[in-house]
């Protein structure tokens, strides 16, 4: 269907997760922390990680890059929406609202593949423990991060390449605070039944795919675990139970998404706020609360800060 510039909106209206001024209010003040929170927890993982010799192993890199995504999809969305709820008229422009689609598909895509090699990692450090360090060397890790942003790149541009060019000539209320890919390519003035097809395919093969793969290779250690040992697996099932979780509560909502991509519910909101703004703090509270080098290199950098400072207020009071 040709279209002019002329027939494209510029603009697009957010609207938002309440109408309720108080409940806008009690939104910004929750999310606020979370955002606040999510954002210096990842923070502190990187810093400990890259601080700790005793956490420069190929899990921790992989971790402190999880983390890095997490930062980034912290920001994508949520600091506009925590300005937004102090205004009334919620508007994003044509160019932001693609930015924020390819910002959340890249940053989500990779994370997705990052779990993956997560997963790959533990299955070897339980199933191939000898060859754990011939296996799992730095530049394999490297290589990991290269093909999980690139795939999340990838994945993005191939929704992204089809969405701009649609026309876009009415309606332009997204019922979000977000630009969220289905509810965008419902505004458009043409028939999508196959742009939803083509986008429930792609976002359905790398979610499926990579949560299939997940459920295995943790199936597959899990059973590695309990044959190996019935007194000493007490240590890998705690980590493991950490990245299981992390990995429910991230592909839960991901896959829901992607089943019933345009069919919305009031759940959905809730859902979608979960994803964005919860789900960045997933990987400091879960990983962190649950592991004891984490919790030991956190001790150890504080109190090198606190005698940091004690030497300091020595030398500048004498």
């Amino acid at each position: 269907m040709a279209h002019t510039n002329e027939s494209m909106v510029s603009e697009f209206v957010l609207l938002g997760l309440s109408n309720s001024w108080e409940l806008q209010l009690f939104f910004f003040a929750i999310f606020s922390i979370v955002y606040v929170t999510s954002v210096l927890g990842n923070i502190m993982i990187i810093a400990i990680v890259s601080s700790d010799s005793h956490l420069n192993s190929p899990m921790y890199f992989l971790l402190s890059n999880l983390s890095f995504i997490d930062i980034c999809q912290s920001n994508f969305a949520t600091p506009k929406m925590l300005v937004d709820f102090f205004v009334e008229h919620k508007t994003i422009s044509f160019e932001g609202c693609m930015a924020q689609i390819f910002l959340l598909h890249s940053f989500v895509g990779s994370e997705m593949m990052l779990l993956v090699a997560m997963a790959y990692d533990r299955f070897i450090a339980i199933c191939k423990p000898l060859h754990y360090g011939t296996i799992m060397n730095r530049r394999l890790c490297i290589i990991f991060v290269f093909i999980s942003w690139a795939v999340g790149i990838l994945h993005s541009v191939s929704h992204l390449a089809f969405t701009v060019d649609l026309p876009f000539c009415g309606p332009n209320e997204v019922d979000s605070f977000f630009c969220d890919l289905p509810l965008v390519i419902e505004l458009a003035c043409m028939d999508t039944y196959e742009m939803e097809i083509m986008t429930l395919t792609n976002s359905g093969l790398i979610s499926l795919s990579c949560f299939l793969a997940l459920i295995i290779s943790y199936t597959v250690i899990l059973i590695t675990v309990c044959h190996r040992s019935s007194s000493g697996p007490s240590k890998a099932l705690s980590t493991l139970t950490a990245h299981i979780t992390v990995v429910i509560l991230f592909f839960g909502p991901c896959i829901y998404f992607y089943i019933w991509p345009f069919s919305r519910l009031s759940l959905d909101k809730f859902l979608s706020v979960f994803y964005t703004v919860c789900t960045p703090l997933l990987n400091p509270i879960i990983y962190s609360l649950r592991n004891e080098d984490v919790k030991s290199a956190m001790k150890k950098l504080r109190n090198r800060h606190l005698s940091f400072w004690k030497t300091r207020e020595h030398h500048g009071g004498t």
